[in-house]
């Protein structure tokens, strides 16, 4: 399995209209959580955020909004932001245009947000001026770390040390509160906290 933990310049050139990452300046990091609500996943997540006083944003994926929608309220009600992750977690360069149009605004009907991230972040230009045209505000939020909790073949530790190593300043991270990927998730997200809070780090939502 191919990708990369700290996205490159060159990268975020090619779709410039996206958000890679917040401004630099300030000690604060993004943390974000895809794929869920998941109900043994999430309510982990949001108990390990509210320990540290953090607040993340969720990209959820509509059916799963459908499927626990206490999970998704717990989630607003909590102070964090909410993103649009697709219905069906599509992926934008293998779906007719059409229909991944059609598939982020049926999620938009159970999501109410301005925040989209295309999953495995594959999306055509094309798909994103549609999106934004079809949606005034709508923004397309990437990441600039991944931390690979999604990776079977990674330890816990080594997604803390994925994220440690690689966020800054105004860094979105990535993590998912999916079956998957919560073997690593309930390590690595204490140990990443941990290490940030010490530095006097704050966690906020996008905004």
């Amino acid at each position: 399995m191919f990708y990369l933990v700290k996205t490159p310049w060159w990268l975020k050139k090619i779709y410039p209209s996206c958000l890679w990452n917040l401004p630099r300046g300030d000690k604060k990091i993004y943390l974000t959580f895809d794929d869920g609500p998941h109900p043994v996943a999430t309510p982990f997540v949001l108990d390990t955020l509210q320990a540290y006083q953090a607040k993340a944003t969720f990209f959820c994926i509509g059916k799963n909004v459908e499927l626990y929608p206490e999970m998704y309220r717990r989630i607003l009600l909590e102070g964090h932001r909410v993103g649009n992750h697709t219905h069906n977690h599509l992926n934008g360069w293998k779906a007719e245009d059409a229909g991944y149009l059609d598939n982020v605004l049926m999620a938009a009907r159970c999501i109410d947000s301005d925040l989209f991230r295309p999953p495995y972040g594959r999306i055509t230009r094309f798909q994103i001026d549609c999106l934004t045209k079809s949606k005034p505000g709508f923004r397309i939020i990437m990441w600039d770390v991944l931390s690979g909790d999604f990776d079977t073949s990674l330890t816990a530790a080594r997604c803390s040390r994925n994220v440690i190593k690689n966020a800054q300043p105004g860094s979105v991270v990535v993590f998912h509160d999916s079956e998957k990927a919560f073997e690593r998730l309930k390590e690595a997200l204490p140990g990443v906290l941990d290490y940030f809070t010490a530095l006097g780090f704050e966690f906020q939502g996008i905004r």
